[in-house]
């Protein structure tokens, strides 16, 4: 296409021929006095701009909708058989140029997709046979090796295989600060390296790339409709026939053709059709910048109204990555005639034993004997025997070693009744700060207790707070670990709800409660345990979703980064364009009725009446745009500091299931 053709069909041709055309019809008048040359003109300028309004309304009514195209065109062709040539040929100018303009800012309120599309890498460099192939991106093959220099966009997803560096990583997390990069790291295609040399192995190519999905995903979001944009669909559907009937009675009854057309032109709703898409648009699109996927319309509308939010404990709350926090020597010297059992023989011990076990909780006691113990070498015990729900016991050395809650101890019978009082008081310290405690015995006796802790968020309580103050009424946790270390995590936190020991049914159960007692739920978690919880609240959120295409697919929100403030600020966000779209819709609404009011009872005419008609629709547009403006959070602005622990109320309860 050449540029003439380019510009023969750009979005300002038609109103520019159209308003050029009127200007010489008024030099005509004033420089020749020639009334046909004027007429003429007038009618060119007339057929020029609503020849486009006459096809889509044609189309349209061969489709079985009546919309704003015929009310237009009714308008302009009435005007034109009863002589009215100015006003035919201002109105129809006066329509292009809104819809240029209508058509140029929505295509700004896309802009979070345009940006996108253009950071989509178009080449990548492959090793092949030994030697450096410039490919085109989506040619890239699984497994193949792909460099990545500095100041290029990284083509595929993919793993370090080798080399270290930063990468701008804005383009799916939000996260404007570079990411350190070396071997083992994930890294995304889209994202830029502002320093250093990667080899990376493709995992993820074409459209199988994190950028890909999320592109296809704020594609389909951007076009999906909420409620109350389907709502106004309807409405329209029946409010323009209904202008139509009107202005014929009007025309009837007044025997004034003008006003009757008049009465067509400022009824249009353009204003009030626009209103919504154009704010839904732009939320998705400002979310998609910050990181945060929002599945469509009806999504964001049902977030702003979220009351109540339901969190996983671990991975969510807590960093997903237990540590030894404790080691209590009960005994550490029983005399000459025993050996010594301080903390490092304690720690030694429950290593060895856990050594064989597959439980989560073991590997953070093994890497702290590695880390703290010189020369400790994890070798597999002698015997292993798991007990399910209590730990494990392990023969090492001609000893027996048991490591476990206290219900191991009872099981076992290990301890006397002095022993057993002073086991269970060291236990339920520990549990009262948040910690998993576990017994250590040797041979029927305790000898020490070690603990394990996940480390809390250091923006955990930060992120309550800010929900709370974005008009969240309530946060609870639900969790799978036992109570006092539920409880403690909460009282840290400033969660309003515990509730301990749940298993994913009781998960579920626990959102639908929430549900029944009126709450709008958002429950958030990894998407893979707590799916059921996730399917049955209002709004299921999946954290941390880069490089999870199930998660970035089914969650109503995906938060692309693994960051806990992202959450309040997809509500904030949700809200906000919620509150534009009504500000939007009575925009709309005031002024029809005034015009309606002007035309009836102050003589607006016909092209005031669609000046002030595009006027609105530009009004609503721009009010929009706003949207896509990065706002700080108000909570925000009130922190005392990402991280800054929130004392726990009194309010503050657990419950466990029955």
């Amino acid at each position: 296409m050449n540029k003439a053709q380019a510009w023969l069909q750009g979005r300002w041709t038609v109103p520019l021929i159209s308003g050029l055309l009127i200007l010489a019809s008024l030099a005509a008048g004033q420089l020749l006095d020639a009334a046909v040359w004027v007429d003429a003109l007038m009618v060119a300028a007339a057929v020029v701009a609503g020849t486009p309004v006459v096809i889509k309304a044609w189309n349209a009514l061969t489709a079985k909708v009546i919309g704003i195209d015929l009310l237009v065109s009714v308008a302009a062709i009435g005007a034109v058989i009863i002589g009215e040539y100015w006003e035919a040929a201002a109105v129809t100018f006066l329509f292009a140029i809104g819809h240029a303009l209508e058509d140029a800012t929505l295509n700004k309120t896309r802009s979070a997709l345009a940006e996108l599309v253009a950071v989509a890498p178009d080449v990548a460099i492959v090793l092949r046979d030994g030697e450096q192939v410039e490919v085109a991106a989506h040619e890239v093959v699984q497994g193949e090796t792909v460099l990545v220099k500095n100041g290029s966009k990284v083509p595929v997803d993919g793993l370090v295989i080798g080399g270290t560096g930063a990468l701008d990583e804005a383009s799916i997390t939000g996260e404007s600060i570079p990411v350190e990069k070396m071997t083992g790291d994930q890294v995304f295609a889209g994202t830029i390296s502002t320093g250093g040399f990667l080899q990376v192995e493709a995992t993820g190519v074409g459209a199988d790339t994190t950028l890909a999905r999320i592109i296809h995903r704020v594609e389909e979001a951007q076009d999906a409709k909420a409620k109350t944009q389907k709502f106004m669909d309807r409405f329209s559907a029946w409010y323009t026939p209904a202008i139509i009937v009107l202005a014929i009675l009007v025309g009837l009854f007044t025997q004034d053709v003008v006003l009757a057309l008049t009465l067509l032109v400022i009824a249009c709703p353009g204003a009030l059709v626009i209103s919504i898409p154009v704010s839904i648009v732009a939320g998705i699109g400002r979310g998609a910048k910050d990181g945060i996927l929002i599945k469509g319309g009806e999504f964001l509308e049902t977030s702003a109204k979220i009351d109540a939010v339901a969190l996983d404990k671990t991975g969510t709350l807590t960093q997903g990555r237990p540590q030894l926090t404790d080691v209590v020597a009960l005994y550490p010297d029983l005399g000459p005639d025993h050996p010594v059992m301080d903390e490092d023989e304690v720690l030694r011990m429950a290593a060895r034993a856990e050594a064989g076990s597959e439980h989560p909780l073991a590997r953070p006691i093994v890497e702290a004997a590695q880390d703290r113990l010189p020369g400790f070498v994890a070798g597999l015990p002698e015997h292993t025997e798991p007990v399910p729900g209590k730990g494990i016991v392990a023969s090492l050395d001609g000893h027996r070693i048991a490591v476990g809650n206290l219900a191991l101890l009872q099981a076992e019978q290990l301890a006397g009744s002095r022993d057993h009082g002073r086991v269970a008081e060291v236990v339920a310290d520990l549990a009262a700060k948040g910690r998993t405690p576990m017994v250590v015995a040797c041979d029927g006796r305790p000898v020490g207790v070690v603990a394990v802790a996940d480390t809390i968020r250091e923006d955990a309580a930060e992120m309550v707070r800010r929900l709370h103050a974005s008009g969240v009424k309530k946060v609870v946790m639900l969790t799978g670990d036992i109570e006092p270390v539920a409880r403690a995590v909460g009282r840290q936190v400033g969660i309003d709800e515990v509730r301990a020991g749940l298993l994913p049914e009781d998960k579920l159960e626990a959102v639908a409660d929430l549900r029944r007692q009126g709450y709008t739920v958002a429950m958030v978690g990894d998407g893979v345990n707590d799916a059921p919880a996730l399917a049955t609240a209002d709004i299921g959120v999946a954290m941390g979703a880069a490089g999870t295409g199930v998660a970035i697919e089914t969650a109503d929100i995906a938060l692309m980064k693994d960051n806990l403030l992202k959450l309040p600020e997809a509500v904030s966000l949700a809200r906000r364009t919620v509150n534009n779209m009504r500000q939007n819709i009575v925009i709309a609404l005031a002024t029809v009725a005034v015009l309606m009011f002007g035309v009836l009872f102050g003589g607006v005419t016909m092209a005031i009446g669609m000046l002030v008609h595009e006027a609105s629709v530009l009004v609503v547009i721009v009010n929009a745009m706003r949207l896509l403006r990065r706002k700080d959070d108000p909570a925000a602005r009130r922190t005392r500091g990402p991280g800054t622990p929130v004392p726990a109320t009194e309010e503050t309860r657990v419950t466990q299931p029955a």
